[in-house]
């Protein structure tokens, strides 16, 4: 069997690999592809032409990984990477560009164990394991290098020549393919995770190099403080909350009944800045609007913690997510998602349990000094969202079990996604309560956003992390509330409620902490304050 394997040319083996991905890794593509043009009139002629284009890329993407053995480690790593997004593609309709590679590489052990399944380890092993230790025992012919130069450069200008073709047999298809659905170049596998690798190498490295640390708001100064007591205010950082989901937003189910019960503004009408942690909560805190926002950028400039901190203001992050994407790097940082620190494992740490930890930061602090405490949640963080709340707050039934939502019902992951945010309520009333029992000494405050949503089924679409121009709204609306404790001279939820139904983003909370602390500076744009309702 192997002495004709071990025959084959360069060529050869690179279109051998690229039939086996096209026909294999690609489920996810042609499927969305087949749900859009499925009406369409000599549809098998048009998808045997976008296949002889899909192929032809890859091949031509494939010919540029060198020669003989090295070519051979090359096709092989593709393979086995390639099969692993093909899981995610095929499973969660998920797509990998450089923002979930950059999200993805910020994800933590306990986080990558909950997308672990069974049938991805038969995706790694029979469509990328298997086919790369046949790529690896195979050897190419041996040939002269004018000769396997040449071969090569014929075979490219084939393939060429065979996607001018198609193009030009179908320039109509191309021209709705190209122009009105973009969005499927995106589950093109492995070439869009290839480009998106491409791209974050690019913003991770190379421009970081290129970028001097930018302090801003030199001229920041904190306006005399005309509150009778000093400021504690906690800052909820939520984690894939979806705005239509949340009770209080007229939900059919009640998932927010312990917020129902407080004085509070709840902000119906918010969009956020991405669709994943990674670009979401960056681009929460920085200077930067979404559309100048780049998360390069963001890193090499302060944020509005270090402004607030650089104030006199007393920050910490208490994080039970998987980090705080460099938000933090110049203000206490603790991690609460470790059970030295967190009181509250089960053996999951518990979001209830930063409430125990923002105590112990707080007690040895001057007490005149304001403080600003940013929690940061693992909230509804799925697929294994069956994991996010203790059992007790299993109220809607019956529920999805598994990290593998296609065994589920749609009914099912519902029903385990809104036990979370049952959670998220307990947790911020809890929050509320501790607020409360502060009021001797402080004025105290609660703000909760959440990163982002979370698609849950609609369209076949689950998860999150599709590029913002074509995301779901499910993926980018989040719920948002204020509270104020009684004695807050500052806040009146009842003046604010007015606003609550304007068109609000992420955008609005940088200047919103600054006008929370008074704090003026240039950059401050009071039209974006939440607070300012003058």
């Amino acid at each position: 069997m192997f002495k004709a394997v071990r025959q084959l040319s360069d060529p050869t083996l690179i279109l051998l690999v690229s039939l086996f991905i096209l026909a294999t890794h690609n489920m996810g593509y042609f499927s969305q592809t087949l749900a859009i043009y499925k009406d369409l009139p000599n549809l098998a002629l048009s998808l045997l032409l976008l296949v002889i284009l899909h192929g032809g890329l890859l091949y031509l993407a494939l010919n540029f990984f060198g020669f003989g053995r090295l070519l051979r480690w090359l096709l092989a790593a593709t393979l086995v990477i390639s099969a692993g997004t093909a899981y995610f593609t095929d499973t969660y309709q998920a797509i990998i560009d450089a923002d979930m590679i950059d999200n993805s590489l910020k994800t933590d052990a306990a986080e990558i164990r909950d997308l672990l399944s069974f049938k991805q380890g038969i995706y790694l092993l029979v469509l990328g394991l298997l086919p790369a230790w046949l790529v690896l025992k195979t050897s190419t012919k041996a040939q002269s290098w004018p000769k396997r130069i040449g071969w090569r450069l014929l075979s490219v200008l084939l393939t060429l020549g065979l996607m001018a073709g198609s193009i030009f047999s179908a320039g109509d298809f191309y021209a709705s393919y190209l122009r009105e659905h973009t969005h499927l170049r995106y589950f093109s596998n492995p070439l869009s995770p290839l480009y998106g690798a491409i791209r974050y190498v690019d913003s991770q490295i190379i421009s970081q190099r290129q970028e001097a640390f930018k302090i801003i708001a030199t001229d920041a100064r904190r306006l005399a403080n005309s509150n009778s007591k000093p400021q504690l205010s906690v800052l909820v950082v939520g984690e894939t909350a979806r705005a239509d989901h949340f009770g209080l937003n007229n939900y059919h189910r009640n998932t927010t009944p312990l917020l129902a019960k407080e004085t509070l503004v709840n902000y119906t009408n918010v969009m956020a800045c991405g669709t994943s942690t990674a670009y979401s909560v960056p681009c929460m805190f920085s200077l930067l609007e979404r559309k100048e926002f780049t998360k390069q950028a963001a890193h090499n400039m302060e944020n509005a913690l270090d402004i607030i901190n650089k104030t006199g203001v007393q920050v910490v992050w208490i994080d039970n997510n998987s980090d705080s994407t460099a938000v933090a790097g110049r203000v206490t940082y603790i991690d609460a998602k470790v059970a030295g620190n967190n009181p509250v494992c089960e053996p999951e740490c518990r979001d209830i349990g930063m409430l125990e930890v923002a105590a112990e930061w707080l007690q040895p602090l001057p007490a005149a000094d304001d403080k600003l405490v940013v929690l940061h949640q693992m909230g509804s963080h799925g697929p294994a969202y069956y994991k996010r709340y203790p059992k007790d707050f299993e109220r809607f039934t019956p529920i999805c079990d598994s990290n593998q939502l296609d065994t589920c019902s749609r009914e099912h992951i519902i029903n385990t996604y809104d036990n979370t945010l049952l959670y998220t309520d307990y947790f911020l009333a809890e929050t509320i309560a501790w607020l409360k029992a502060q009021q001797d000494n402080y004025e105290v405050s609660m703000l909760y956003i959440s990163d982002h949503g979370e698609s849950l089924g609609e369209n076949g679409l689950y998860l999150h992390g599709y590029p913002y121009m074509f995301a779901p709204i499910a993926q980018i609306h989040v719920p948002m509330v204020l509270w104020a404790g009684a004695n807050n001279t500052q806040l009146n939820p009842q003046q604010l409620q007015q606003y609550q139904d304007e068109e609000l983003s992420h955008d609005n909370l940088f200047h919103t902490l600054l006008g929370l602390f008074q704090i003026q500076t240039a950059i401050y744009q009071p039209d974006l304050d939440l607070l300012n309702i003058n």
